[in-house]
């Protein structure tokens, strides 16, 4: 599995027309699930990105996690985070998940990250989304599992 976390001041998505999800602080979570993933590298990252320290304390140090500053969670699926790019010009994705197994893992992930009391918005898996994104900082970090 794959995250990116970007520490937002707001952010949504939008599929056709319809808002699904809307945040204020908080963090953008791509996520994008591989072929090897099983569930439990999602209650590993998942408590890493809501313990991870990366929100600013009152004088403007890292020190605060999502938990401490109650922030939300906007969690998006996108498989092009596992696209290999190192040969020719058009991505491969044999890396990423079937969209059966992404879709039972994102679901999982959902419900991991609301475990810890977070609240949860996401888009719509499998969607053509639009997502606007308000980056604090800007703060964006990659965690692997």
């Amino acid at each position: 599995m794959r995250l990116i976390l970007q520490r937002v001041s707001s952010a949504s998505v939008t599929v056709e027309n319809d808002l699904t999800g809307k945040i204020g602080q908080g963090l953008v979570i791509l996520a994008g699930f591989s072929h090897q993933d099983d569930e439990t590298v999602i209650s590993r990252l998942a408590e890493k990105a809501v313990n991870l320290r990366i929100f600013e304390d009152a004088e403007g140090k890292m020190n605060l996690s999502l938990l401490d500053v109650k922030g939300a969670v906007l969690l998006v699926s996108q498989f092009t985070l596992y696209a290999d790019c190192r040969k020719g010009r058009r991505p491969s994705f044999t890396d990423a998940a079937d969209p059966e197994k992404a879709q039972m893992l994102y679901h999982k992930l959902i419900t991991a990250f609301r475990s810890y009391g977070v609240e949860v918005q996401t888009g719509v898996f499998g969607a053509k989304m639009l997502v606007e994104i308000n980056n604090d900082g800007p703060v964006t970090i990659m965690l692997d599992g």
